[in-house]
């Protein structure tokens, strides 16, 4: 197996003895499972609202792209727009990150968190320079997750329980 970003996979070990790689990102897609993750986290809402005061109108699970004050939705649509946007967050995560290998827990924690504030304050983090080295440095831009838990300089509890859990997840926790 090739190791850092010359060889095409980096191997690594599960919890379990079960062996594992990490793959190019080109290679790999949202897991069912973290895309209920992303579910959970944003909580479905049929109309419109502000999930904190400095939030822009969201709507459904986590859609905020074109949503005004007083829109409306059902749960199919917003499921099929969930789909979307998830898979929107996930080609504009792979441009930015460019040719690095991940495991597929990883790559799930980033897109969650993508998901959440943006693919454009995403790609331009630290957590993206991080990854974007030579060698990665794996460990430290799962750290990275765990600074993003503030809005307007206030630390909220909802980003900081979804930061903890997407770290852990990064971590392969």
């Amino acid at each position: 197996m090739g190791g850092g970003r010359g060889g095409l996979r980096c191997a690594g070990v599960q919890a379990g003895g079960n062996r594992v790689t990490r793959a190019r990102i080109a290679g790999l897609t949202l897991s069912a499972a973290a895309l209920v993750g992303i579910a959970g986290w944003e909580r479905y809402q049929g109309a419109a609202y502000l999930p904190t005061p400095q939030d822009v109108p969201t709507i459904g699970w986590g859609a905020t792209d074109g949503v005004k004050p007083g829109d409306r939705t059902t749960p199919d649509r917003a499921l099929i727009r969930l789909l979307s946007d998830a898979d929107r967050h996930q080609r504009e995560l792979r441009a930015c990150l460019g040719d690095v290998a991940l495991y597929q827990h990883e790559w799930d924690a980033y897109v969650s968190w993508a998901f959440n504030v943006g693919t454009g304050a995403a790609c331009s983090s630290t957590l993206v320079r991080k990854l974007r080295a030579n060698p990665p440095d794996y460990a430290g831009a799962c750290r990275e997750l765990l600074r993003w838990d503030r809005q307007a300089g206030r630390v909220l509890p909802g980003p900081t329980r979804r930061r903890q859990a997407e770290f852990a997840q990064c971590m392969g926790s």
